[in-house]
């Protein structure tokens, strides 16, 4: 028996806290009821933890955004990675009110992992691997400064959604 090689690994994975989105909805809540400028106007700020969706529904395209300003706030102080916030298109709905569905992004879809994976081959770091798990990427190479180094590469390039480095092996 001989012993294996040891290798060091990460995986890269993404999303938001939903604890922390659901505090930051309910803090744009308190806020907005108590502004005067939305006395008497209908907001509504739903947040769906199950579908990590946060719906906007409001008198008017002014008030939506308005809202969404107070919400944005509340989620930055929050450290609510931006990047895995899409906000929707503006909808019509009922009685002259609009609508907008805010997607909170909470895993690394195929098309980004397969990003990441080819960028990492492309960086040619010595015996650094990456193989796709489900809606993470896990990353291996024989030391960990080769992991660090990968690490950096990543941090340079903007594939679209905040990645988050853990479970170092």
């Amino acid at each position: 028996m001989y012993p294996m090689a040891k290798t060091e690994s990460f995986d890269i994975t993404t999303g938001c806290d939903l604890q922390e989105v659901d505090n930051a909805v309910n803090q744009a809540l308190k806020e907005i009821t108590g502004r005067y400028d939305f006395k008497g106007v209908l907001v509504e700020i739903e947040f769906d933890r199950k579908a990590s969706t946060i719906e906007m529904h409001t008198s008017d395209e002014f008030k939506l955004d308005a809202a969404w300003d107070v919400l944005f706030g509340r989620l930055l102080a929050r450290k609510i990675p931006m990047k895995n916030i899409k906000r929707g298109k503006v909808e019509p709905a009922g009685g002259d009110t609009v609508r907008q569905v805010i997607t909170l992004i909470q895993a690394i879809d195929s098309d980004t992992a397969k990003k990441i994976t080819q960028y990492i081959r492309d960086q040619k770091l010595k015996k650094v691997q990456s193989q796709i798990q489900g809606d993470a990427v896990r990353v291996s190479g024989p030391t960990r400064d080769d992991l660090q180094a990968a690490i950096e590469a990543l941090r340079q390039n903007d594939f679209g959604v905040e990645l988050t480095f853990g479970n170092y092996r």
